[in-house]
């Protein structure tokens, strides 16, 4: 491996425990990500005559905090001197530092950073791309591009998330157990959406690494919470589906359903490790939304072909997990399943009653189309999948159901039956 290459592999592993650290020194995003960056010119430079340090993080921090203290003193040369009491608890700060850099402090850092990302006043796209910035280092380009958002744009969303931040009353101390808990929850909340946003993104490369560093995320807060279930559900989950990629699109970019996949291409190595955290988790029996669905994905993972797939189990997992967390998205999932067991009628039934809460959602139109078709109720299915394309989201989902909708056209549209069959 080049110097380059683990120089890069050591510094994005550090990353999360120091900028937390040293966003418990200054209390500044800004400040904190300046002494990070100044830290890592000076382990380019470092590193490759003197080796790796023992702690990667450690020098970081230290040398990024003794970094910034001294642009902190130079500035102090051409303006008002702070008072004795601020110098001093600069210099108490930079004895102490050594001894704070430990076990306990990275993750009580790693937490509070994630943690602030989650800020309550910022929506889940700037949370996302604080998180991506801040916690990853994803640069700005790579985050406006997996947006789909030109650079100044996404540059300007993430300042004014930073002065969000800044402005808002953000507790800087060692979270008890009680915060520590709420945190989680909403910093894996947070993680997921990353996932989603790349799962949900198509074949659509850029948007698409957002799963890998999701994952990546999910197994940090893994590493600060080895014995919480949920984590590892959530990381199984995120593993077992983005495993399934090199199968969910073709050669052009068409979406191919879970039925159709070549399992042949699922990343088993990575399906196996999802599958062993699920059982892991399980064995704690403190059940949880994100385990629930972990397990809904490790039976399609470990079904060899479409038709050993436990649908039943299946079934019996959603309407579980719609105890848990009862949404409309929940049941609208269940109800593939239903379909699966007790045919397209029953499940018709079930989506009916979401149709006012998921007027604006595609995979309701596209599922209520494709049990229409199924029943042969032809004008109901066309006219869901015409509003599903409409509603699609990429253009793989439109090309997807425009498929269906052309298939149904071809078998019971005369004309255009006698059309296709003159160009073959």
């Amino acid at each position: 491996m080049s110097d380059l290459a683990w120089i890069n592999a050591a510094i994005t592993a550090a990353r999360p425990q120091a900028v937390g650290a040293l966003l418990r020194y200054f209390r500044d995003l800004d400040t904190a990500e300046e002494a990070f960056q100044d830290a890592c010119l000076r382990a380019l430079n470092n590193w490759p005559k003197n080796g790796p340090p023992r702690d990667p993080a450690a020098w970081l921090i230290m040398v990024g905090r003794n970094a910034a203290l001294d642009g902190v003193r130079k500035r102090s040369r051409q303006t008002e001197l702070p008072s004795e009491e601020v110098l001093s608890d600069l210099d108490d700060q930079e004895d102490r530092a050594a001894d704070l850099v430990d076990a306990s402090d990275y993750r009580d850092d790693v937490l509070r950073l994630l943690f602030i990302c989650c800020h309550p006043d910022l929506p889940a796209t700037q949370q996302i791309a604080m998180a991506l910035r801040i916690v990853s280092g994803l640069s700005v380009k790579q985050i406006a591009r997996a947006f789909l958002v030109t650079e100044a744009a996404m540059e300007q969303r993430i300042t004014r998330a930073k002065r969000i931040v800044a402005d808002g009353e953000t507790a800087f101390e060692t979270p008890g157990a009680i915060e520590r808990s709420e945190r989680l929850a909403a910093v894996a909340a947070m993680v997921y959406l990353v996932f989603n946003e790349g799962y949900s993104a198509g074949d659509n490369p850029a948007r698409a690494q957002l799963c890998g560093e999701a994952i990546r995320l999910g197994r940090l807060l893994l590493r600060l919470f080895q014995t919480e279930p949920e984590i590892m559900g959530l990381l199984a989950l995120m593993m077992v589906q983005h495993a399934r990629t090199p199968a969910r699109f073709d050669d052009e970019g068409q979406i191919v359903l879970l039925e159709d996949q070549d399992r042949t291409l699922w990343d088993h190595r990575m399906i196996s490790e999802g599958l062993a955290l699920i059982d892991k988790a399980m064995r704690h029996r403190r059940p949880g939304a994100y385990q629930v669905q972990a397990a809904i994905a490790a039976l399609h993972a470990r079904a060899a072909t479409p038709a050993d797939t436990d649908w039943a189990q299946i079934d019996a997992l959603y309407a579980n997990l719609e105890r848990l967390t009862p949404s409309p998205v929940v049941t609208l999932n269940r109800a593939v399943a239903v379909s699966k067991t007790a045919g397209a009628e029953a499940a018709l039934e079930m989506i009916e009653p979401l149709a006012e809460r998921l007027a604006g959602y595609f995979h309701f139109h596209g599922l209520k189309g494709a049990l229409n078709l199924e029943l042969g109720r032809h004008a109901e299915a066309r006219a869901a999948f015409d509003r599903a394309i409409a509603l699609a989201n990429t253009a793989a989902e439109a090309a997807h159901i425009r498929q269906h909708l052309d298939r149904l056209m071809a078998d019971h549209d005369p004309s255009v039956r006698d059309a296709m069959a003159g160009k073959k």
